[in-house]
């Protein structure tokens, strides 16, 4: 039989949102866990270094990852990683493991998002070397380099703008003939030197050695295959929220990421969301550890009222 653990508080996802969750509500003297299905840290984990997280020049994606966690257990936040889940009732708030079954008072939702990959050889093996889903995290490691950014919506000719700071020039490989992005961002993409466009083109396969070399490309109209070398490969094809083991059990937007208010609650009373996985306009480390610091003053004011009025929570 599975032990049943009791907090005031269960974090969702050990990232910077579920982390910093989970330091605001230790500090507001409510118990508190993190639960994750792998181990802690979350996106940044994957990237080489970080320049844009004030209070550090440059940091290790791992590294900072490393510090949160160091945070988290100075105010005793109790982790549990490596956890195989196999329910989320939210309403009920118990969260059920292979291992444990947990049931809380608040639950604070971190799960993240996904990019949505390219599926090709040498993906998964260059990211962080080469392969990147965040042109803002890692476009400066690009200087004076050539890159090549995959879609053609507005994520991807933003990006392409984006890196063009950076890079000498910068590829942009779309499978169709024409792009997908506003009218008002493709005007201002052709008009930026810099860009070069790869029309009817998708990607076959990411080459190189210890860092990416070049892209094995194909055009899709005529199967004739191609080389670019580039230094660099940002796929911006998509991001998908992680929300399936609950997806049905709350309010989303037309594309999967969680509906909240100002203070991080869903649309269900006592649950929050935080970070990637909520419908925000900037996904970044430094808004995902603020979202967090919203929602978990919040949950432990919403446990505070309910234990004041006597009401069940």
């Amino acid at each position: 039989m599975k032990e049943r653990l009791y907090f005031d508080t269960i974090i969702l996802g050990g990232g910077p949102a579920g982390f910093s969750a989970g330091i605001y509500a230790s500090r507001g003297a409510v118990s508190t866990a993190i639960i994750d299905t792998s181990m802690f840290g979350g996106q940044p984990s994957n990237y080489l270094e970080l320049e844009n997280y004030p209070g550090f020049l440059k940091i290790g994606g791992y590294d900072l990852a490393e510090k949160f966690e160091q945070h988290a257990d100075m105010f005793k936040v109790k982790k549990f990683p490596m956890q195989e889940i196999e329910n989320v009732d939210l309403v009920a708030k118990t969260i059920s493991t292979k291992e444990f079954d947990f049931e809380g008072k608040t639950i604070i939702i971190a799960t993240g998002a996904s990019p949505m990959k390219l599926g090709v050889e040498g993906e998964k093996e260059f990211v962080g070397r080469g392969v990147s889903y965040c042109a803002v995290c890692d476009g400066s490691f690009y200087k004076d380099k050539v890159v090549a950014v995959v879609g053609g919506g507005n994520s991807a000719i933003e990006e392409a703008m984006y890196l063009t700071k950076f890079a000498k020039k910068v590829y942009v490989i779309h499978r169709r003939n024409e792009l997908r992005a506003d009218k008002i961002i493709q005007e201002r993409a052709f008009k930026n030197e810099k860009i070069k466009f790869v029309f009817d083109t998708v990607v076959e396969k990411i080459v190189g050695e210890a860092l990416v070399n070049s892209v094995i490309t194909k055009n899709v109209k005529t199967s004739e295959i191609g080389i670019l070398n580039v230094d660099g490969v940002f796929p911006y094809i998509g991001i998908k929220p992680n929300t399936e083991m609950f997806c049905t059990q709350l309010k989303q937007d037309e594309k999967g990421f969680i509906v909240t208010d100002t203070t991080m609650q869903t649309s269900l009373e006592g649950v929050y969301a935080v970070g990637d996985v909520r419908n925000t306009p900037l996904r970044q480390v430094i808004t995902a550890t603020a979202d967090g610091a919203v929602a978990a003053v919040y949950a432990v004011k919403y446990i505070e009222e309910k234990s004041h009025s006597r009401e069940k929570i």
